[in-house]
């Protein structure tokens, strides 16, 4: 009997394209279908993205579930309309082939009429994906050339910082706006120059603005690096700078670039050149001045959480001296708030470094040593596991539910547009505001069914959870510093600790992939001798989550 090719079927497209090319999902959908069932296929599963950018993976649940039911071996092709559908980038399209090719799972793109199941149709593939590429790459060097032409004749693009707000002609392309000084808040960027300039550090500005109430223009209290940026910023003494950083989406600070535009802007400056010239001079001796640094290895800065405003706490330390003359090192985690932002935001609670490491590792050997502490545990995960089900059905069935409705208002529509009941620049206003409303339910309800697939229904084994801790536990007193803290930064998801600045709890979090590749695999001399990570044993496998609180 001839087998019977189980197919997936995947489509998404973006709000611009809906709008400014009058793609439709329905129309891929109903094409792919018909092609299926010309060539026999069974369609086992549509995998919808509605709205959502091809840009990256992030915020495309249904594609994730697709490759979570082709891992699961559910599949046997992936077949969308055109290849772009998939990915822009083509090294995001190569990947997710390479993750389909793995699991003997074969990709078509119906308008292009190729597949990955011969060396041609893999050639063709990765010839359109990089035309692809040069396609998207031209339309964003044609945008960036017009923005890097606006600045150069002193014009601003995008947002603009506080102090300064965008005034000018409705046509929505941006090309007669012009920036005007915003008085309350001009006044706050004078104060921030003139008591840096009269020697204050960038941490002393921040908690007397926080403690005097300002915030800043995202309304947060101010930080350090919040006062640096706008002390850096050129556009407050008259200046256009464009270009500062290249690619930011993708190399944020990496990329910075050393030759920036920096022109005289066509807007009024607040800050005067002397004021300005005075406060870079400072910054610039002060970016000579040796950093602070800290002897000694901190393994839990940034997963310990301060116990009064819950951010992460970061290395501190102390240098007392004694009678006879000898000084005495202590070493603390205290608030990254507190370091960052001042008294006005939080506290110190400091907590001594070898106490608060100890604490951490006595309470895993703890749980260890006392089985029915850990089947206490296992009890709670288990109980928390189907207490979460729960409301994400619930929530579910109200997200199909208002999908119902809204589909059938469209048809209703559809059905007196047909009969030329309704006006058309009606019928299409109307249809629009239903499919925007129907595109983000649906991206609630693949995030939803998505959530449910990944958390699991059925019940955490205790011997599987013995096992993980133990292995954790092992590798914690046996691996040197640096592997050390590159596995509490991977399984510990955060350090609690009560109003007495004591250990209250540590919350692990395994998924497959930390197990598979630092608890299980037992890696050759080669690896040994570059500092891997060693493992005894193996453990049960499992394709899911799992948090932990001890």
């Amino acid at each position: 009997m001839e087998k019977i090719n189980r197919v997936a079927i995947y489509a998404r497209v973006s709000t611009d394209e809906q709008a400014e090319h009058g793609y439709s999902i329905d129309a891929q959908l109903e094409t792919l279908r018909n092609y299926c069932t010309l060539y026999k296929k069974q369609i086992v599963g549509e995998y919808v993205d509605r709205g959502i950018s091809g840009k990256s993976i992030e915020g495309r649940y249904e594609l994730q579930r697709l490759i979570q039911d082709v891992k699961a071996g559910l599949i046997d092709e992936v077949t969308v309309w055109k290849f772009n559908r998939m990915a822009r980038k083509s090294i995001d399209l190569l990947q997710i082939v390479d993750i389909l090719e793995k699991n003997n799972v074969t990709f078509r793109s119906f308008s292009e009429n190729f597949e990955t199941q011969t060396p041609m149709g893999r050639f063709g593939l990765q010839m359109m994906g990089a035309v692809g590429e040069l396609e998207r790459n031209t339309i964003v060097d044609n945008v960036k050339m017009g923005h890097r032409q606006r600045a150069k004749t002193g014009k601003h693009n995008g947002k603009v910082p506080i102090g300064y707000r965008i005034e000018g002609s409705a046509n929505g392309r941006g090309r007669e706006t012009k920036l005007v000084i915003v008085e309350e808040e001009a006044l706050l960027i004078r104060k921030i120059f003139e008591l840096y300039a009269s020697g204050q550090g960038l941490k002393a500005i921040a908690n007397q603005l926080n403690r005097e109430g300002y915030l800043t223009g995202t309304k947060n209290p101010f930080s350090t690096c919040a006062v640096r940026d706008l002390l850096d910023n050129p556009m407050f003494v008259g200046k256009i700078r464009y270009n500062q950083y290249e690619n930011w989406g993708e190399k944020r600070r990496r990329g910075k670039n050393d030759h920036p535009i920096l022109v005289d802007g066509q807007h009024p400056p607040i800050i005067n050149r002397n004021l300005w010239d005075k406060v870079q001079l400072l910054r610039k001796k002060k970016s000579f001045m040796p950093k602070k640094r800290f002897e000694g290895e901190y393994l839990l800065t940034g997963i310990i959480r301060c116990p009064e405003c819950g951010a992460a706490m970061t290395a501190s330390r102390t240098v007392n001296t004694n009678k006879d003359g000898t000084k005495v090192t202590r070493m603390y985690y205290s608030c990254g708030n507190f370091r960052s932002k001042g008294s006005s935001v939080c506290h110190a609670n400091s907590i001594r470094k070898i106490e608060a490491e100890k604490a951490v590792m006595d309470r895993i050997q703890n749980v260890l040593d006392q089985p029915q502490i850990l089947k206490a545990i296992v009890k709670s995960v288990n109980e928390r596991k189907s207490g979460r089900i729960k409301p994400l059905r619930d929530e579910l069935s109200g997200v199909n539910a208002r999908i119902a409705i809204l589909e059938g208002k469209r048809r209703k529509y559809l059905g007196l547009y047909e009969l030329d009941q309704i006006d058309r620049d009606l019928f299409s206003e109307r249809l629009k505001d239903i499919n925007s409303e129907l595109d983000n339910e649906l991206t609630q309800k693949s995030r939803l069914e998505l959530e449910l697939q990944g958390d699991g229904a059925e019940p955490v084994p205790f011997e599987l959870v013995r096992s993980l801790i133990e292995r954790l536990d092992d590798l914690l007193r046996k691996s040197p510093f640096e592997q050390r803290k590159t596995l509490m930064h991977l399984i510990v998801k955060k350090i609690n600790l009560d109003d007495k600045r004591r250990v209250k709890n540590v919350e692990l979090c395994f998924d497959s992939e930390t197990e598979k590749h630092f608890l299980s695999v037992a890696p050759s001399a080669e690896q040994m001798a570059e500092g891997a990570f060693s493992v005894i044993r193996e453990s049960p496998e499992y394709n899911q989550t799992l948090s932990i609180i001890i």
